[in-house]
């Protein structure tokens, strides 16, 4: 299933689902220029790897997932522009986002998809001015706005191997970067159960698994396009103040 939250043309918010048909809530399909589809979930902490794709780290393998939090400000939802930091570089980081189905701590790996709801697009937006120079990254990675997702959470039977999934981005209608196979370090079941040693995981709380290649620059005025092969495509514009 693809499961998708959106506002309805009488201003409900619902929570339905998101198929060739159309969106369907009850009853009612609508096609998404009919609604205002939102964020698919709302978390009460984004969990993020850090280099954890061989080429973006450089080929120095870490001996465990290295990780940072962004906060419900950073999210932001399918169709929005986001405003990015008035600094010298902020990239675009295109992201598997693992979301949480119920709160959870100390998770095994063999486990791990017991807890898992689905999967979502993430872009991990990040400002490399202030990431440079600062340890725990909250200007660099925490501004608002700096987690777009969506357009839907797919259960993962809905998705080609769930444990390292292909994602791709697009800047403006060129493709900028494609996850190749086992290219990930740290792959779901071993992120969730690391995750958990240390911090309780709630429903709807997302895993940004980390980003592949190297991400550019964003600009004024860019569209952002990511997309994992059962999960479709989020867009998002960008703006600068």
């Amino acid at each position: 299933m693809r499961y998708v939250r959106f506002r309805d043309p009488a201003g409900a918010v619902r929570q339905g689902t998101w198929n060739d048909d159309g969106i369907q809530f009850a009853s009612a399909t609508y096609t998404a220029d009919d609604v205002d589809v939102l964020p698919p979930v709302t978390p009460s902490k984004i969990v993020c790897l850090a280099g954890n794709y061989i080429e973006h780290a450089h080929g120095n393998v870490p001996d465990r997932p290295s990780l940072f939090l962004k906060g419900p400000n950073a999210v932001a939802g399918h169709g929005d522009t986001i405003t990015i930091p008035d600094v010298d570089r902020v990239d675009y980081e295109a992201e598997v986002g693992v979301v949480i189905d119920r709160q959870c701590k100390h998770v095994d790996e063999d486990d791990a998809f017991d807890v898992v709801r689905g999967f979502t697009c993430v872009n991990d937006v990040s400002n490399r001015t202030d990431q440079e120079v600062e340890q725990n990254w909250i200007r660099g990675k925490a501004f608002d706005g700096s987690a777009p997702m969506g357009p839907v959470v797919a259960t993962p039977d809905h998705v080609e191997n769930p444990r390292d999934p292909r994602i791709r981005l697009w800047q403006n209608g060129e493709l900028k970067q494609d996850s190749e196979e086992d290219e990930l370090i740290f792959d779901v079941p071993t992120v969730i159960a690391e995750v958990t040693t240390m911090l309780t995981l709630e429903a709807g709380d997302i895993i940004a698994m980390g980003t592949s290649g190297r991400p550019e620059p964003l600009s004024d005025g860019d569209t952002v396009e990511i997309e994992i092969d059962g999960v479709g495509r989020l867009h998002h514009h960008v703006r600068t103040p």
